[in-house]
C-alpha cells in the first residue's frame, strides 16, 4: 500500500510542475508572463496552432491532477481504516483489562479507644487524623 501511494506521489509532483510548466507557456491576451519565455519558440516547437496544443495537453495534465488527487486521497482513506483495524484486532486479542476486585467489607476489630478509661486521655486523638471505626454491636458480638 505505501509503495502505491509513493508512486501516486510522485507522479502528482510530476504532473503539477508539467501543469505549472506548460501555463506558464501559453500566450495569454495581455502578453504577460508568456511573452518572458518567449512565445515564438514555442511556435516553432509546436507550430502555428500552439495555444491549440497546450490548451489541450493543460486539460489532459488538469483531468491527470484531479484523478491522482482522489486515487491518493482514497489510497490514504483505506490505509488509515486498515490501521484502525488492525489496532482494533490487537486490542481484542490482549482481552478487556481486568478490573480490581470488589472491596471486601472491612473488618472491625474492637478499638483502643472504646477499652480506655474515659478520663485518661488516651482516648484523645492527634490533630488531623481520623478517628478509628467503630464496631457495630452485630459484628462484635461473637457466636
Amino acid at each position: 500500500m505505501n509503495l502505491l501511494i509513493n508512486f501516486c506521489l510522485a507522479l502528482f509532483v510530476l504532473v503539477s510542475l508539467l501543469m505549472v510548466l506548460v501555463i506558464l507557456m501559453q500566450r495569454p491576451k495581455s502578453e504577460g508572463l508568456g511573452a518572458a519565455f518567449g512565445a515564438g519558440v514555442t511556435e516553432n516547437i509546436f507550430g502555428a496552432q500552439t495555444t491549440n496544443v497546450l490548451v489541450k495537453f493543460t486539460a489532459w495534465l488538469a483531468g491527470i491532477f484531479f484523478a491522482l488527487t482522489l486515487a491518493l486521497s482514497i489510497l490514504n482513506a483505506h490505509k488509515g481504516t486498515a490501521n484502525s483495524a488492525f489496532r482494533r484486532e490487537l486490542m481484542k486479542s490482549e482481552g478487556a483489562p481486568q478490573s480490581s476486585p470488589a472491596p471486601a467489607a472491612p473488618q472491625t476489630s474492637p478499638s483502643p479507644v472504646a477499652s480506655a478509661a474515659p478520663n485518661s486521655g488516651a482516648g484523645v486523638l492527634p490533630a488531623g487524623s481520623a478517628p478509628p471505626p467503630t464496631a457495630s454491636p452485630a459484628a462484635s458480638a461473637k457466636p
